[in-house]
């Protein structure tokens, strides 16, 4: 186990991002855990309050991930100040992304359904930087040879033809699989060659007279979504926790 983790993370210079990846999942972990007993009114935990100000762990997380960053630029890739900043800065990301929601919506959704989002942009964050540790680099380059890479004519063509790819694939609607077809090329191709989800930009402008197309993609969309919709959201819940029910909508005064 030594010797793979030197040849793999220590030597190619990837021990700061495995220390950043791991202090980032165990932070939104424990945070999770923290909050879920907060909400249950359990342990000696509570809310920061200043003032009267309920003051969000985003707040320190936005100050450790400023603190972590500027250190790995001043420190480079290597030695104790290196690993530290990694740390810190992967507590710091933990503590902002734990908020996506919030931040997104600039409302306190974190119990709410908006604030799904969260987990849905930890998990992606940290899939996307373990395939980075696992050897993938942006946009394709690492399928190049090293007479490929000397070529930078090459490196450039590669570069652009897998961001148009990821690009029409966000145009389709399809978020998720454009961020991980900028690691993985044959991601971003598959996206951009399936048909587009209903609503999406790409649905509007060139389905609008093709009504063939259009049904279809309705009911793709329709297809997928009963097949894992529920499994995705069983497992936001298991992570993150079960968001409060929506309020129900008191009748207004034309309601009988």
């Amino acid at each position: 186990m030594g010797h793979w983790l030197y040849r793999n993370i220590v030597e190619p210079g990837k021990l700061p991002l495995l220390l950043a990846l791991m202090s980032f999942v165990v932070t939104f972990a424990v945070t999770r855990v923290v909050t879920r007993m907060i909400r249950a009114g359990r342990g000696p935990f509570g809310n920061v309050k200043a003032g009267g100000l309920h003051i969000h762990h985003v707040v320190p997380g936005v100050v450790l991930t400023v603190a972590g960053g500027f250190g790995a630029v001043a420190s480079g890739r290597e030695g104790f100040p290196a690993g530290l900043s990694a740390v810190v800065f992967g507590i710091g990301a933990g503590l902002v992304l734990d908020e996506f929601a919030l931040i997104l919506h600039l409302d306190d959704v974190y119990w709410s359904e908006e604030g799904r989002k969260s987990v849905e942009a930890v998990v992606l964050t940290a899939a996307l930087v373990g395939l980075l540790l696992s050897g993938f680099a942006p946009f394709g380059v690492n399928d190049l040879s090293q007479d490929e890479i000397a070529d930078r004519g090459t490196v450039i063509a590669t570069v652009a033809v897998n961001f148009l790819f990821s690009l029409v694939a966000l145009s389709k609607g399809k978020a998720r699989t454009a961020v991980f077809g900028v690691v993985v090329p044959v991601v971003a191709l598959v996206g951009a060659i399936r048909l587009a989800r209903p609503g999406s930009l790409w649905a509007r402008r060139c389905y609008r007279h093709r009504p063939r197309a259009r049904a279809r993609s309705r009911l793709r969309a329709y297809r997928h979504d009963r097949r894992w919709a529920g499994p995705r959201r069983a497992l936001e819940d298991w992570i993150g926790g079960k968001p409060d029910p929506a309020p129900g909508r008191l009748p207004g005064p034309d309601h009988r």
